[in-house]
Order: structure tokens, then C-alpha cells, then sequence
């Protein structure tokens, strides 16, 4: 072969590595927008980023980031210049260019992911990782030894997305391991992840087992949902509800049984009703204002189940003023009730 021809294939060769290359790395990359902003927490930024894809789905992160990161940008000086930093992740970097004004800003950014990052993931066990996944794991920081370490915590359920899920909403080995200190063994990832978003914390098991208290995962994370804490369990007991059961105290917070409730039927002379009753009381609509206006009717001191019964079966002080004025006057509650039923007006 002639030195022109080796020449020439050498320049071919080379001409479609290159292309090779370019076209890899359009494959590989992902472009979108971010912007900048300053953060409640010294030392980091508000760091935003927004993908479009052809195919109609999008991608949007905004979250802290620790300043130092971000190789190449100052954001100290006043007045408005052009950028360009870059991000290093272990899941892979962001090349971002664009501007800032004063210490806020916008632009364009280039992710490249880690190529050993998808394998080194992979053997461990998670897999999945396509380029979307493998952007997000680079927003969430998932490294490769947060994997390791919540592998070495035996947790059920364990998967690339809850992996990303936990360093969404802050599920870390110090978390884990603390709420099991606090006698809880939890091992479900959701359930992990449902105390992070509702506010379980190991402070707040300890509490209610040093009340007396064994919630399980499903008690711990419904008492956040619909309020019922240690403080106003303890408010209850003030008002001589001291150890109500678990699933009780929730139906209290459902249905709006608190100490200023039970306060108010105490002073109409209802001590201590069940509370089974008293979360009927609330379905059924017996108030204190109800109960006022019986007592102006001359009925001073109706039992608590027929205080219900009047409501589920439409005995109201309307109908009792009705009955009185065609001269049926001190009819019992049972008499009540059971014309009601009858239909008898």
C-alpha cells in the first residue's frame, strides 16, 4: 500500500472516530436550563435545572447546593457578567454556561454522564440506570458508597428509585439507625421514606414509648398525617384522657376531638364520655351547641348514646318545638326518637 493510501485511511480512521465520538456524546449527553439564586443555608446556592425531552416528558430539580462545587464560578462579585462552571457528581458532571447579576442567574447546561458509573451501580444489585435515572442520581448525589451503605442496612424493598427517593427526602444510616435505637425496627424502604416526607423522627418514638406507647410504622406515620403528637396527646391527658388507644387518638384527630371539645360537654355536664362516643358525637354532629339548645327545650341531661341516636335519626330542637306546639309536651328521648323513626310528625 502506497504512503498516500495509508495516508488517507489513517485520516478516514480518524474521521470516524471522531464521529463516533461526537455522536456518542450526543447520545449520551442531556441539555437543558438552569438558574441560580441565593440560599437560606450559608454556604450553599439555590440550584435549579429544567430538561425537555422530544418526547413530551420533562425533568425539574431545585434544591441546595453546596457552593463549593461548582468549579469555576464566584458569585461575589456585584453587577452582571458571563459564567461557565461545571459540577462534578460521581453519577456525572454538568457543564454550565450563562450569566449572573448580582449573585443570581440563568443559562444552559450539558450533563456527561460517569460511563463506569452505570456498571459500577450495576454491581451492586441496581439496575435500570438509563440516562434520565442516571441525570437524576447526579442531581440527588447517589454515590456508588451511599448505595454500599444503605445495602448494609438490610433494607426491604431497596431499589435504584428508592435510592433517589431516600436522598430526595433525607433517608440516611444516622436516620435509620437512630430510629432503631429508639425501639423501632424498621426495615421497609417506603415506610422510610413516608417518615422523612410526614416528620416520623426518633424523637418522637421515643416520646410515645416513654408514654406507654409501641406504635408501629403505620400508627407513627397516620398520627403525623392528621396531627397527633406528643404534645397534644399530653394535652389530653390534662383533660383526663391519659392513655387513649392508638387508633382512637387518630379518630380523635380525624373527626375534631380535643381537649376544647371535652372541655365544653364537661361544662354542660358530660364528664368523661366514652371515646368511642365522643368521636360520634363529632360524625353525628352532637355540639355543644346542640346539646344548649335541648337543655332550653327542658331536656336537661340526655345520655350520650341518645344525644347520637337524636342526631342519626333527625330528633332536632326544631322538631321537639313542632311536637310541643300541638300540645305533646315532656316526651321521654326513647318516645323521641322511636316517633321519629315511625315517621310521625
Amino acid at each position: 500500500m502506497s504512503t498516500r493510501k495509508t495516508r488517507v485511511l489513517g485520516v478516514s480512521v480518524l474521521t470516524i472516530i471522531v464521529l463516533w465520538a461526537i455522536t456518542a456524546s450526543s447520545l449520551d449527553s442531556q441539555s437543558g436550563d438552569w438558574t441560580l439564586r441565593e440560599s437560606e443555608v450559608q454556604g450553599n446556592v439555590r440550584f435549579s435545572l429544567i430538561r425537555n425531552n422530544a418526547q413530551g416528558g420533562s425533568f425539574q430539580s431545585s434544591s441546595d447546593w453546596p457552593l463549593s462545587q461548582f468549579q469555576g464560578l464566584a458569585v461575589a462579585p456585584s453587577g452582571r457578567r458571563d459564567v461557565k462552571f461545571t459540577v462534578v457528581r460521581e453519577a456525572g458532571r454538568f457543564e454550565c454556561e450563562g450569566f449572573l447579576n448580582n449573585g443570581e442567574g440563568a443559562g444552559l447546561f450539558h450533563f456527561l454522564p460517569n460511563p463506569q458509573y452505570v456498571g459500577q451501580m450495576k454491581a451492586l444489585g441496581f439496575e435500570g440506570i438509563d440516562g434520565d435515572k442516571q441525570m437524576a442520581m447526579a442531581v440527588h448525589d447517589v454515590t456508588v458508597e451511599f448505595a454500599r451503605q444503605m445495602q448494609a442496612e438490610h433494607i426491604t424493598g431497596l431499589d435504584t428509585d428508592k435510592l433517589i427517593a431516600f436522598r430526595i427526602h433525607g433517608v440516611t444510616s444516622e436516620f435509620i439507625e437512630d430510629l432503631r435505637s429508639s425501639g423501632l425496627n424498621v426495615t421497609d424502604s417506603d415506610k422510610l421514606v413516608a417518615f422523612r416526607i410526614h416528620g416520623v423522627t426518633p424523637e418522637m418514638v421515643r416520646t410515645l414509648r416513654q408514654a406507654g406507647y409501641k406504635p408501629d410504622e403505620d400508627h407513627l406515620i397516620a398520627m403525623r398525617i392528621h396531627g397527633a403528637t406528643p404534645e397534644w396527646i399530653e394535652a389530653l391527658g390534662k383533660v383526663g384522657y391519659d392513655h387513649v388507644d392508638l387508633d382512637q387518638l387518630i379518630a380523635f384527630r380525624i373527626h375534631g376531638v380535643g381537649p376544647e371539645f371535652i372541655g365544653k360537654l364537661e361544662e354542660l355536664g358530660y364528664k368523661h364520655p366514652e371515646a368511642d362516643q365522643l368521636v360520634a358525637f363529632r360524625i353525628h354532629g352532637v355540639t355543644p351547641e346542640f346539646i344548649g339548645k335541648l337543655r332550653e327545650l327542658g331536656y336537661t341531661h340526655p345520655e350520650a348514646d341518645q344525644l347520637i341516636a337524636f342526631r342519626i335519626h333527625g330528633v332536632t330542637p326544631e322538631y321537639i318545638v313542632k311536637l310541643q306546639s300541638q300540645g305533646m309536651h315532656n316526651l321521654s328521648a326513647d318516645q323521641l326518637v322511636s316517633m321519629r323513626i315511625h315517621g310521625i310528625d
